[in-house]
């Protein structure tokens, strides 16, 4: 299967676990503004999510996934859908849209330079402008999932720290979640050395296992995860 079909697939996958949405929706929120750039958009699985803001920007380097993004929210004043990606001369002209932050989301482990793809986000905002990031955690995870999507590469807080800091970015926070899925990925990787995601899986772990997990994380953030949060700030 190659990338595009890949890609296609496993968004149409995970559009189905909405409780999952709704959860990283609540962490990443209340991080953004109101002028969004959304790296990485995909099919609109978050972008849903922040249609309530001033303006959002999404682009991807996919142009069928913009094109369904388009054709998802027809009618969204708000919303402008681009192709194109951080290293494209494009995206710097972003900034005359006045974005004061940048999302981007199970996207920065699929770019070979991510220190540049970082360098460029910050290059279209403001002084205190923010970028959240959404990224695969722990490189002893790394498995045949993560090589059929492309990943270069999972983060650790240090790891994400240093690309973020020779991007001229201060990382405000950081914090791993969701603990069980760590333990669901690692016997996907390591075990059963699974080539792609599971729905069945997936929609197991949505339906009864995220209610559970966001509420204990709420209380009680995991000393490891799934994946890593992480907020950056433009000094």
């Amino acid at each position: 299967m190659d990338r595009l079909a890949y890609t296609l697939a496993d968004q149409q996958l995970m559009s189905r676990a909405r409780n999952y949405f709704a959860w990283q929706a609540r962490l990443i929120r209340p991080a953004l503004g109101r002028r969004v750039v959304e790296v990485g958009c995909g099919t609109g699985n978050f972008t849903a999510t922040i249609l309530d803001r001033e303006l959002v920007i999404a682009t991807d380097i996919e142009a069928a996934c913009v094109e369904r993004l388009r054709a998802r929210f027809p009618d969204q004043p708000n919303l402008k859908a681009l192709v194109c990606s951080p290293e494209d001369p494009l995206f710097a002209d972003l900034a005359q849209l006045r974005p004061d932050c940048c999302v981007c989301l199970n996207v920065l482990e699929h770019i070979a330079d991510d220190v540049n793809a970082l360098r460029r986000m910050a290059g279209i905002l403001p002084s205190g402008g923010v970028v959240a990031l959404w990224v695969p955690a722990f490189p002893a995870l790394y498995g045949p999932v993560d090589r059929n999507l492309e990943h270069y590469r999972r983060y650790t807080p240090a790891s994400l720290r240093k690309a973020a800091e020779a991007a001229g970015l201060l990382v405000e926070s950081q914090k791993f979640v969701n603990a069980v899925g760590f333990f669901g990925w690692w016997a996907n990787a390591r075990l059963f050395r699974r080539e792609a995601q599971s729905a069945r899986q997936i929609a197991i772990f949505d339906r009864y296992v995220v209610p559970i997990v966001s509420r204990l994380e709420r209380v009680a953030p995991p000393p490891f995860g799934q994946s890593l949060m992480a907020v950056l700030r433009k000094s």
